[in-house]
């Protein structure tokens, strides 16, 4: 089955309630509501996450807007604590948001119940750890580990064994598919994995930390299999990671800083002078619906910005200028 196939087939098990048309932005207001749909693949709008921990409450998410669009390949970086775990874990539909609205493939995850999550995470979308361990069972071999998922989904046994066998093909490990995991390096074993995410043709990857415990090689190894599964397979890749480099293996980095988005940076491409065609990237600071961003805290630091700033209105930009502390002292004073 297709994943267009499988797509519709989810949406059909979905209440008609739980599906409304995504506000287009604002780059895209001259599209239909289906054009809108048909362009993104997921659509966070002001997302909250507050865990509670005994009298403790934890705010992970804090109002975060994201979109991505169908057949993207996207990075999330952030440090630890930032939150972009977090958002791959409400993406996956393994935890539910606090507060807002979270849409993936035209399905409202916060609503839906939890026969229709099971049915999303087997169908909808597949997700690969950082740990071997939590992806692959260790009795199993490679072939069989990717037959689990297919056959709990009710496949026949020899459709799952051929699929099983195309997917580890498709990752380069046809040589490989009757070895246990402890019989195959840490790459390899992540090709398994990612097999094992893509066995019941999902349309959404999600990949946390995936070459968290991987050499700088095997590491590049990997991203260039997400972007060729992405570009293959069409399907929609997000890969949190702490690699600095990886501007420069997918679409679009996003960065989120204390729970929300704070810089996007998106790559192009350029001819230069001698005609030769070169990767450009760009970085953006990223302005919610409510007209908030986040400065980088290098700028922060570099002019010394606190509580408050000034900022001012030009033809063609917007200015931000350091308190004047003279000034404030004075009206207080006054």
């Amino acid at each position: 089955m297709s994943n267009e196939e499988r797509n519709e087939t989810m949406q059909e098990k979905v209440a008609p309630s739980q599906i409304r048309d995504i506000e287009t932005p604002s780059a895209y207001v001259s599209q239909s509501q289906q054009e809108a749909k048909d362009l993104f693949h997921i659509v966070c709008e002001d997302v909250f996450k507050i865990y509670k921990i005994a009298d403790l409450e934890v705010v992970a998410l804090r109002g975060l807007d994201l979109r991505v669009r169908r057949g993207e390949l996207m990075a999330v970086v952030g440090s630890s604590g930032s939150g972009k775990s977090t958002l791959l874990n409400v993406l996956a539909g393994l935890d539910l948001p606090s507060a807002g609205a979270a849409y993936v493939n035209g399905l409202n995850l916060i609503t839906m119940t939890e026969a229709e999550l099971v049915e999303y995470r087997r169908s909808q979308v597949g997700f690969v750890w950082q740990q071997t361990g939590r992806n692959l069972i260790p009795y199993l071999s490679a072939e069989q580990n990717v037959e689990i998922p297919l056959v709990l989904n009710g496949t026949p046994r020899k459709q799952a064994r051929q699929r099983a066998r195309e997917l580890l093909e498709s990752v380069g490990l046809q040589d490989k598919m009757k070895s246990l995991p402890q019989a195959l390096s840490g790459g390899e074993q992540q090709r398994v994995s990612i097999s094992v995410a893509l066995a019941n043709g999902p349309s959404l990857l999600l990949a946390d930390e995936p070459t968290g415990e991987l050499d700088t090689h095997t590491s590049e190894d990997i991203f260039e299999l997400f972007a060729s599964l992405n570009k293959d397979m069409n399907v929609t890749v997000i890969v949190v990671t702490h690699d600095p480099a990886i501007a420069a293996r997918v679409d679009r980095v996003v960065a989120i800083r204390d729970g929300r988005i704070a810089t996007e940076t998106f790559r192009h491409y350029e001819y230069g002078p001698g005609g030769d065609r070169e990767a450009v990237f760009r970085e953006y600071v990223v302005v919610d619906r409510a007209g908030r961003l986040q400065i980088p805290k290098s700028y922060m630091d570099a002019l010394d910005l606190r509580e408050r700033a000034r900022v001012s209105l030009s033809d063609d930009h917007v200015s931000v200028f350091p308190e004047d502390e003279g000034l404030l002292d004075e009206s207080e004073e006054g």
